[in-house]
């Protein structure tokens, strides 16, 4: 087997949406410092900062539990466009080492060294990764902070990159592999969920060091029971095996109603304006929809659902609209979350000519116009009256996907 180089470099910053919060407003550095989405009473948290950690605050916690470990602590609403700068900024960072980045989520990111240019391929690794972070500080801000892992594939150099955090740069070697595995817990490994531990206990492996050492058969007819095994048997011994792009599937958003006491058609609002957004993100794609799934649950905590799936792929917002529109009325109310999904994506639309294609065409034309302006000067600066009064309903920052990043998400 050919000799493995360490071209892969993992980029995670620390904290990120606390830490942003921190540099953006320094009165909050050095303090306890909680993220949530709406500041509402029990609201849940999505970030914290090292601060806030040090004193037991987690993430998906309520602001009722935290505030009983950290009395002091600080609360902030999220802010989007800071993190999609932050993140835009990392992206142009990154990729000033090689053309081959992927952003694997808002605050982390791969570089591919391999098809970096000669002047950079040819630089000490660690010297790259503490080039880096320095333009973290200078370019973006002196409170910023990340983690660099460096190794041969991704599965390794994010195990380094989570080594020694906050601000750890660490590198994972055929030389020091054995000695950092025999430190870890099998749970420590990036991908290795509780259940997937069970698994491997079950055929005798208990360790990191004794899942390196397992035979290739044993993970494949025994763990797995599928070629994922084989994957594993590969990324142990740092062949890369997760440089691949899967195809998107579906397009959604939800959403917590603000109020227990909204009126049947404030709630179809705020629907309305999830199918606008839904809508948008499938056009910066430049896909097309058949199957529409609205689902919500009630103050009861029931779940109720409707879908479709259409004749015709629509990606218009009025058509995606009156879809959801037909849908919710279907539903009970008063509603406590709301969801809307798009699925049987496709790229091109049906050519079928109808009677009504001139208005089909008028709303091809006026979403165009309407996505071209919000693109240039922020999202919703143009969209549908049915949506007024709907400000609650902010972007949410996806943790696992940036891929609408680049369309005015």
């Amino acid at each position: 087997m050919p000799e493995s180089k360490n071209d892969t470099l993992y980029i995670d910053l620390n904290s990120c949406f606390a830490t942003i919060e921190q540099q953006s407003r320094p009165m909050l550095r050095g303090r306890p410092v909680a993220i949530t989405n709406r500041l509402v009473p029990n609201s849940c948290i999505i970030a914290a900062s090292y601060e806030a950690k040090a004193k037991g605050v987690k993430v998906g916690m309520r602001t009722r539990e935290a505030n009983a470990l950290c009395p002091d602590l600080i609360y902030a609403e999220t802010e989007p466009d800071k993190y999609i700068f932050v993140h835009q900024k990392l992206r142009k960072i990154m990729s000033d080492y090689s053309p081959a980045v992927t952003m694997k989520s808002i605050d982390e990111g791969v570089i591919d060294l391999s098809q970096a240019p000669a002047h950079v391929y040819n630089r000490d690794r660690r010297e790259l990764g503490l080039e880096i972070k320095q333009r973290l500080r200078a370019e973006i801000g002196c409170h910023m902070r990340c983690n660099v892992g460096i190794a041969s594939n991704r599965f390794l150099a994010k195990l380094a990159g989570e080594l020694h955090k906050p601000d750890g740069l660490d590198e994972i070697t055929p030389d020091n592999q054995r000695e950092i595995f025999a430190t870890l817990k099998l749970t420590d490994l990036p991908g290795i969920n509780v259940r997937m531990e069970a698994r491997l206990n079950a055929v005798g492996i208990f360790t990191p060091l004794q899942f390196l050492d397992a035979d290739e058969m044993t993970l494949v007819k025994l763990v797995c029971k599928s070629i994922d095994g084989y994957k594993w048997y590969l990324r142990l011994r740092g062949i890369e095996v997760d440089d691949y792009a899967s195809d998107i599937k579906t397009v959604g958003r939800q959403y917590v109603m603000d109020s227990k006491t909204l009126t049947r058609s404030e709630t179809e609002a705020r629907i309305l304006h999830l199918a606008e957004d839904v809508g948008y993100r499938l056009r910066s794609k430049e896909l097309y929809a058949r199957g529409v799934y609205l689902w919500i649950f009630g103050l009861d905590d029931v779940y109720y659902h409707r879908q479709v799936i259409l004749r015709e792929a629509i990606n218009t917002d009025h058509a995606i609209a009156e879809v959801a529109r037909q849908l919710f009325r279907e539903l009970p109310s008063p509603v406590r979350i709301a969801g809307i999904t798009l699925y049987k994506l496709q790229t091109t639309p049906e050519l079928q000519l109808s009677f009504d294609q001139p208005a089909k065409d008028s709303a091809v034309a006026v979403c165009s116009a309407t996505d071209a302006i919000n693109h240039r000067f922020g999202a919703r600066k143009i969209h549908c009256a049915d949506t007024l009064g709907t400000e609650q309903v902010k972007c949410k920052i996806p943790f696992g996907s940036t891929r609408y990043f680049g369309h005015g998400f």
